[in-house]
């Protein structure tokens, strides 16, 4: 019995693991990590694979809602399609008549500038106004801050076609307040005046709408970017001597290069592509002359039934803009780099 129980320990292998006290035994296998799910043994789905899914739903959405259409709009654009011709379901190819005939025409230019000069307007008063807004909120106390920020966000969340409203009664010919506001400080001639009678004093009095629902975005993005500010900039620039324009254009404005960058980015896209704005308030008159290029597109195509050449305008819109904003994304990278 003593031979058989020392045999049996020397028939033992020598190389055995020992189990160490509290290290846990860890199985590896030469083929690598396993990807053998713990239900039913099925291969789970590769993890590089996971993030194209989640956005799929998101990406077809997109290129349903979006990108289907501006195809569809860029074929149109080059078909000779008006009232009767889309009566009739008749799609003539038109080739390129459609961009010649507009770029020769000296209204589109003339729509072209227009658009251009309210956009720089409307985006120069914004972030102007917005910034120091913005400054203001900084400096405020907790609870006046809160109340200008209620006032803000008021503003910001009002209805364009309901704003509009208020705006049309504000500057109405025989009710309007700014008429009995002109009479009322001793100014002649404002019984009954017309401030729609131009197209600069509609597109005037669209640039103060726009203005005023476009300021909260600036002013308190504005304001969330100030409170990223260290307090000991602002006390360095004191200790040097800075005044408050010194101490905004040589701390706070580097410090929110990219905010001004990206904002005014937003900005000049939502501007010019306004639409709702311009032709709630007079339709693009007196005698087309308030109109820019969304509204221009939109009166070819439905007022005179000229649809495809409004799908050229619109076409070049885009085109007009993806032009201007290259000038933003070299900037904008360019920042990125920088940092």
């Amino acid at each position: 019995m003593t031979v058989h129980s020392q045999g049996a320990k020397t028939s033992a292998p020598q190389d055995a693991p020992l189990k160490s006290a509290g290290r846990p035994q860890v199985a590896t296998t030469p083929s690598g990590p396993s990807h053998t799910s713990p239900r039913g043994g099925r291969k789970s789905l590769p993890s590089g694979w996971l993030p194209y899914l989640l956005i799929g739903p998101a990406v077809l959405s997109l290129a349903t809602l979006l990108l289907y259409p501006l195809i569809k709009n860029v074929i149109l654009s080059f078909q000779d399609i008006n009232k009767i011709e889309f009566i009739q379901r008749k799609y003539p190819f038109a080739g390129i008549d459609n961009y010649t005939q507009l770029l020769g025409d000296s209204n589109f230019w003339t729509v072209v500038l227009r658009s251009f000069g309210f956009t720089l307007a409307n985006v120069a008063l914004i972030m102007l106004i917005g910034s120091l807004i913005g400054i203001l909120l900084n400096r405020l106390g907790k609870w006046m801050r809160l109340v200008l920020s209620m006032a803000l966000v008021m503003a910001w969340a009002m209805p364009i076609v309901a704003s509009v409203q208020v705006f049309q009664w504000l500057f109405d010919e025989q009710f309007g307040v700014m008429n009995w506001v002109m009479r009322s400080a001793g100014f002649a001639g404002y019984d009954q005046h017309n401030w729609f009678e131009t197209g600069l004093s509609t597109l005037v009095i669209v640039t103060i709408l726009v203005v005023w629902g476009s300021i909260p975005f600036v002013a308190l993005n504005m304001y969330a970017g100030l409170t990223t500010v260290g307090a000991e900039l602002y006390e360095a620039a004191r200790m040097d001597g800075a005044n408050g324009w010194q101490t905004f254009w040589k701390v706070v404005f580097p410090q929110l290069k990219s905010f001004f960058l990206v904002t005014t980015f937003l900005e000049v896209i939502w501007v010019f592509k306004a639409f709702t704005q311009v032709y709630a308030m007079n339709k693009g008159g007196p005698d087309r002359a308030s109109e820019i290029l969304p509204v221009f597109a939109y009166v070819e195509g439905q007022s005179q039934a000229h649809y495809g050449l409004a799908a050229a305008i619109s076409v070049l819109t885009i085109l007009i803009l993806i032009v201007v904003m290259s000038f933003y994304f070299r900037l904008i990278l360019k920042q990125e780099e920088e940092q």
